[in-house]
């Protein structure tokens, strides 16, 4: 039995695990507002081996994401690190298979936001957003970036972006979120819920 309550589908991939924490507090943002909830969901790795398939239920952590999840959502937060100043090779693949999202306009008008993580500063952290929102486009989304008015993003000196929530995790991916960044992950998660309720702050 599937609820009737609109949900915000936090969709992201992570390797070591600082995209994940980033996507554990975009939902926790998404909660913050009334009305809706967060459903968070993850993407198998893309194997280079192509005879080897990822079992249909992740060993741990969130499910993965289906078409449906996407299809049924009221807004969609996406998340990924980065690669070479793009998104990762999982996340895009999973993306590239929505034609019939597409083909349909099944997300057109749906509010959408992302969010990224970088082993070094200077990393790609926006290209790697602006890169992300791509698709969203073509799939009629209505971007929600983040503004000025979180305090914020003016203060951070890790991550932050009007583009999305960022986040420096390091060259040994082992720094957590600090406040700043943590924070911006949840003003991101419930602005894009406030939009798909239809409210402003």
């Amino acid at each position: 039995m599937t609820s009737p309550d609109p949900y915000i589908l936090v969709l992201y991939y992570s390797r070591h695990g600082a995209t994940r924490q980033m996507a554990e507090q975009v939902s926790r943002g998404v909660e913050l507002e009334r009305g809706v909830r967060a459903r968070l969901r993850t993407v198998p790795p893309v194997s280079a081996v192509s005879e080897q398939v990822e079992g249909d239920i992740p060993g741990n952590g969130p499910l993965y994401c289906e078409t449906d999840d996407l299809r049924r959502c009221a807004g969609l937060v996406l998340g990924s690190p980065t690669r070479f100043g793009n998104m990762a090779a999982p996340l895009k693949y999973f993306i590239d298979q929505t034609s019939d999202l597409w083909l349909s306009g099944a997300m057109i008008d749906k509010p959408a936001a992302v969010f990224t993580s970088t082993s070094s500063l200077h990393g790609g952290q926006e290209s790697t957003l602006l890169s992300m929102l791509l698709p969203l486009l073509h799939h009629g989304m209505l971007v929600a970036g983040l503004p000025y008015s979180e305090a914020g993003l003016m203060r951070s000196t890790s991550g932050g972006t009007p583009y999305g929530a960022s986040h420096w995790a390091g060259p040994d991916n082992d720094r957590g979120l600090d406040d700043n960044e943590a924070a911006l992950c949840r003003a991101l998660g419930q602005r894009v819920a406030r939009l798909a309720v239809g409210g402003r702050r």
